[in-house]
């Protein structure tokens, strides 16, 4: 019978000076794929991010049904407290968009203004 051969050790490579003496860089590393975002995926997460809003907002208001008086500019009404404060909330983002909606406009008027001007010399 043959005895069977005993393992090989590793063999370790070593980097060879180059011919200025010094060792070669080491090998580039992989560059990491980039997720590719598309409005597909933006409307996706946007869609996920509407959906648990909807259900923070549906929580709120089933947890907060107390009715509540409420008196603005001589109006009186009998509201859930939930709807109260979400009118609010859209009067507020209504207001905030009317004020952005004025500031673009007025940039917008400005560099329509800047662009008919003669350039400077």
């Amino acid at each position: 019978m043959t005895e069977p051969a005993a393992p090989r050790p590793a063999t370790i490579t070593l980097p060879q000076p180059s011919a200025n003496g010094s060792a070669p860089p080491p090998p580039a590393p992989s560059p990491r794929r980039r997720r590719l975002h598309t409005r597909i995926s933006g409307l996706r997460t946007g869609l996920i991010a509407a959906a648990a809003a909807l259900a923070v907002v549906m929580i709120f208001i089933i947890q907060n049904t107390r009715a509540v008086n409420i008196s603005f500019l001589g109006a009186h009404l009998h509201l859930s407290l939930a709807v109260a404060l979400i009118l609010a909330v859209i009067a507020g983002a209504l207001l905030m968009a009317a004020a952005g909606t004025a500031r673009i406009t007025q940039l917008r008027r400005i560099i329509r203004r800047d662009r008919s001007k003669p350039p400077a010399s």
